[in-house]
């Protein structure tokens, strides 16, 4: 029986990763070289020195791959890469080296969109069914996506300011902590009590759209008001109350989505997926849709990874949906986008 080993670059932020998979849903290997330690120091990443590392990476990450795979060029069936969205620079370093070992070994280019390499790493714990819909949510993108069909993407709303992921990281340096902040507030939320009640931004809209930016103003200003009077409040409850007008409104805005789109399986998927207070909500939200299974990407492929893209770029496969020398990053692609009014229809 044939092999369908994909070689798959990922290099839209601050991960250099490359990884081979087999059929879209086995991990031969999955190399990541992380930079965070680089832009700690930062508070956030640094464009110019992400692109640096890549360079620097991605050569060792293509030899570790095929190594840990134990597979040469040979034996692959095509070459995938993320092409956006991401850090225009970032993105090049991966687009570049893809379509180099694409041209040199004659092999298909499969172009990816980031965010449905997110979507597909729920591929690696039990295959997706369709119709389904996925919350994405992470340091760049906070959206609700409609997936009709295999390889089909539209978004039915998305932030309008911060991405979930972003407010964390900004918050986290109000409260001290290093950059990436997520795990660590994750952590302290679970040890501390909603005392400070902040906002639920646009709970109660009649869209499916998010936003974060005033949740995190209030935040600070309740932060730094504190600071101002001499008062020291507690870090564990600070946590808690961000975090839990954070979960309340990405479990409103989903349980709305489902009632109005049906569909067999609910996706979690993203940097912020990996957090434990998001999924236990969700858990519980989900048993008042017996007909919905929760389909959770694993905690290890939330972040940044290429065995995603390996994943998504599969169905792109079979699909034969290939690029050519031609292809560009391209930092600002997204998902079409599904005019709510079609649900139910």
């Amino acid at each position: 029986m044939e092999r369908n080993l994909i070689l798959a670059f990922e290099s839209s932020c601050d991960e250099t990763s490359v990884a081979v998979v087999e059929d879209g849903k086995t991990i031969l290997s999955n190399i990541v070289a992380t930079q965070i330690k680089s832009h700690q120091r930062f508070g956030g990443v640094v464009p110019e020195v992400a692109s640096r590392h890549h360079i620097e990476q991605i050569t060792a990450c293509i030899d570790l791959a095929l190594s840990e795979a134990q597979v040469t060029y040979d034996d692959l069936s095509a070459v995938a890469v993320t092409y956006g969205p991401g850090l225009v620079g970032a993105l090049l370093i991966g687009v570049t080296a893809a379509k180099t070992v694409a041209y040199a070994h004659q092999l298909p280019l499969i172009p990816v969109n980031h965010m449905a390499g997110h979507i597909y790493a729920a591929r690696y714990v039990a295959p997706i069914e369709f119709p389904a819909l996925a919350l994405l949510v992470s340091g760049g993108h906070t959206e609700l996506v409609y997936l009709a069909e295999p390889g089909q993407f539209e978004i039915i709303g998305e932030t309008r300011d911060d991405a979930a992921g972003e407010a964390y990281d900004k918050i986290g340096r109000v409260l001290g902590i290093n950059y990436p902040a997520g795990k660590e507030v994750d952590r302290l939320a679970h040890l501390g009590k909603d005392n400070f009640h902040f906002p639920r931004a646009m709970d109660k809209d009649d869209s499916f759209d998010f936003s974060f930016s005033g949740l995190k103003s209030a935040f600070i200003n309740t932060v730094h008001h504190a600071d101002q009077i001499g008062e020291t409040l507690n870090r564990e409850d600070l946590a808690a109350s961000f975090q839990q007008a954070v979960v309340d409104v990405l479990a409103d805005k989903t349980v709305r989505a489902l009632k109005a789109f049906p569909v067999k399986q609910l996706i979690l998927a993203g940097g912020v997926a990996a957090n434990q207070g998001l999924r236990d909500r969700l858990t519980t939200e989900l048993t008042q849709f017996p007909d919905v299974t929760f389909l959770k990407a694993p905690i290890k492929l939330c972040g940044d990874n290429a065995a995603m893209i390996g994943a998504a770029g599969y169905v792109s496969y079979q699909l034969n949906q290939f690029g050519d020398a031609g292809l560009n990053a391209d930092p600002s692609l997204e998902f079409d986008w599904l005019e709510t009014t079609q649900a139910n229809a």
